[in-house]
């Protein structure tokens, strides 16, 4: 039995669609046992006529929720009862709780996560890593996309080593085709930090990379992951999103505004109802923290209850995978570096 906390506060659906993933988590895995963080009473009131199996699913009460507002280091220090910062102690004390899925403060949980949990030994920074899909009907993974806004050389390796494992392992992705980003393909192209690390990335056997990428082909497909700094990888994932989300009204916004157009939307109704759903990102879950020395997955504050699940899914796979242990024995194979 997976054991895996819900942090059910914090987003903007809450506590309804982070309660209502979890029960449709449980209900397609019976391997899975989830633990709800939040005020006892709300989550009661929410699960108040659901069928579920009360044996695999606990409620733990944490009463304070954390504003959007709120420093994450005061988080870490002072709301000890909150929704996230229950999980998150929980996850570091119990031995038999896997990981945590929240929808929260992403400042707060990767504060709270690195204080309170620590890192797989030799890792330098644990990193987001999202996922995407790709053109050809696969998937990419960007890492990091917003926990290191500064980086080195050494960091950008770890990353691309992590998210490789991640897509081998939790996506089945035999041989991940790992991309750095940058201004150009070329490989002199970008500035020191990208040159340093395009030479490093030559040299790191266990990862199969493949040389520069430019954003405009992350969806292309020809690529499993893409390597970045947060700062750069944020920008990119939240222009793809943005971008696909604007296009999508639009599309809308034209059908309605002639009558043809809406008799041709009506016969490819089944194939606009396939592109939709291709280019939500609630389908594919949350960005994983890869790096820390439990599972940690963070849903977009938006998220709503089948991107809970996905986010279920993903922490549960990457402890069936054994994902941690195969990071720590990856990077023990190469110098470690010093930040």
């Amino acid at each position: 039995m997976i054991k895996i906390l819900v942090d059910c506060f914090g987003g903007d659906h809450c506590p309804e669609a982070p309660v209502q993933g979890a029960l449709a988590a449980l209900e397609k895995n019976p391997e899975l046992h989830l633990l709800l963080t939040g005020d006892e009473a709300l989550l009661q009131k929410e699960l108040a006529g659901k069928t579920y199996d009360s044996g695999r699913l606990e409620i733990v009460h944490a009463p304070e929720v954390i504003g959007c507002d709120e420093k994450p280091t005061d988080v870490v220090r002072l709301k000890r009862n909150s929704s996230m910062m229950k999980a998150i102690i929980l996850l570091r004390d119990r031995e038999d709780i896997a990981g945590m899925v929240s929808v929260g403060s992403t400042g707060a949980l990767v504060t709270g996560a690195l204080v309170r949990l620590g890192r797989i030994p030799g890792i330098i920074r644990p990193a987001f890593c999202p996922i995407l899909p790709t053109m050809d009907g696969g998937l990419v993974g960007i890492c990091d996309s917003g926990a290191n806004l500064t980086v080195t050389p050494a960091h950008l390796r770890q990353f691309a080593i992590m998210a490789s494992l991640y897509m081998s392992q939790v996506y089945d992705v035999p041989k991940p085709r790992v991309a750095l980003l940058n201004v150009g393909k070329e490989a002199e192209k970008g500035d020191g930090i990208r040159q340093e690390t395009y030479k490093l990335l030559q040299e790191t056997d266990c990862v199969d990379f493949v040389g520069n990428m430019e954003s405009r082909d992350l969806l292309s497909g020809r690529y499993h992951v893409v390597v970045a700094d947060g700062f750069s990888g944020n920008v990119l994932v939240k222009t793809t999103e943005g971008t696909a989300l604007e296009l999508l009204k639009k599309i809308k916004k034209d059908i309605y505004s002639r009558t043809l157009y809406k008799v041709g939307a009506l016969l490819m109704k089944k194939m606009f109802q396939e592109e939709k759903a291709f280019m939500n990102y609630q389908n594919y879950g949350g960005s994983v923290l890869l790096g820390t020395s439990k599972v940690v997955v963070k849903g977009h504050g938006s998220s709503n209850a089948k991107a809970v699940e996905k986010c279920i899914e993903q922490a549960y796979k990457m402890e069936t995978s054994g994902l941690s242990r195969q990071i720590e024995a990856a990077i023990a194979k190469y110098e470690h570096y010093e930040e």
